[in-house]
């Protein structure tokens, strides 16, 4: 039960995060696209510190999570950020639910029940040998290589999705590196856990991903980036857990018929809460001109 309130404790912080996030990444300058000035520009934004200091709260929750749980079990609960960020999107947009945003609210909910519920993700199998381990990892970190490539001869309006699904990629990864790096402090202390490579290779990705989430916030509205975002982070997480950390999962045709249904609905969940329109519809767009992007207040006014 511990697991389930810190994974969606942490789902919370993350979603309310993004948001805040998003409202001051999409006032930036595009010339800073995919560089570490952007970050540099918005460190002085007090509504990004803010939404950082959420994320921040939100990884410390759901590395505690990790620490007590299978990544298989807690990416499904991480994977509901985007409730909490429709509910404070929803706020600032004054915008209904509606069929369509009831709709994937459920959608996501069942799909999370059905894949956990089916899969009964456990540990105690056999970590995978260093071969498989850099496999899974360089398949992963190669995949959001080539997706940064492709985003940057895209329209702004276009590449928000490539980069967020890159960073989401990231994020799993980094979810089953950090829980390795619990593992190694239960088992060794702080001290042996950092002869390793994992914590610093866990601080990396969440720089770069920090990079990738905030160009794909500042690049379009939080619909087309987002979505993606969620979606892909419980993929790989799994992926990793399942790859190379000795997540067991059930492997009947009864449990992996209702395992996929799962993903499926959790996609098909995001993709849809994701196009709500109480999600901000601002953001920058391609209009060929270089100046600031325009405000995010069409669906109801910026909070």
């Amino acid at each position: 039960m511990l697991v389930f309130v810190l994974g969606v404790g942490a789902a919370c912080c993350i979603g309310l995060g993004f948001v805040l996030q998003q409202h001051a990444a999409q006032r930036a300058s595009r010339a800073d696209f995919l560089s570490w000035r952007l970050l540099l520009g918005l460190v002085r934004d007090a509504e990004w510190l803010l939404g950082i200091a959420f994320m921040i709260g939100g990884q410390a929750l759901s590395a505690l999570a990790l620490d007590r749980g299978e990544v298989s079990l807690v990416e499904p609960l991480l994977a509901t950020n985007l409730l909490f960020a429709m509910g404070l999107a929803r706020l600032l947009t004054r915008q209904c639910l509606g069929r369509s945003g009831w709709g994937g609210v459920l959608m996501l909910a069942l799909g999370v029940a059905a894949f956990i519920l089916a899969g009964r993700p456990r540990g105690g199998g056999a970590e995978a040998g260093a071969l498989r381990h850099w496999l899974v990892l360089g398949v992963v970190a190669g995949l959001a290589l080539l997706l940064v490539s492709t985003s940057r001869g895209l329209p702004p309006a276009v590449r928000a999705t490539p980069l967020a699904l890159a960073a989401g990629l990231l994020y799993g990864l980094q979810d089953a590196l950090t829980r390795t790096t619990a593992q190694r402090i239960d088992a060794l202390g702080l001290g042996g856990a950092l002869r390793g490579w994992e914590p610093y290779t866990v601080a990396a990705i969440g720089v770069l991903g920090l990079i990738l989430v905030q160009s794909a916030f500042e690049a379009a509205p939080l619909r087309m980036s987002l979505p993606a975002l969620t979606a892909a982070q419980p993929l790989a997480g799994i992926a990793c857990g399942v790859g190379f950390l000795g997540d067991r999962l059930r492997v009947t045709s009864g449990a992996l018929t209702w395992e996929a249904v799962g993903l499926l609905c959790i996609v098909l969940g995001v993709v849809v809460i994701g196009r709500h329109p109480a999600l901000p519809d601002g953001g920058a767009e391609d209009t060929g001109d270089s100046g600031a992007p325009e405000p995010l207040e069409r669906a109801g006014g910026r909070g």
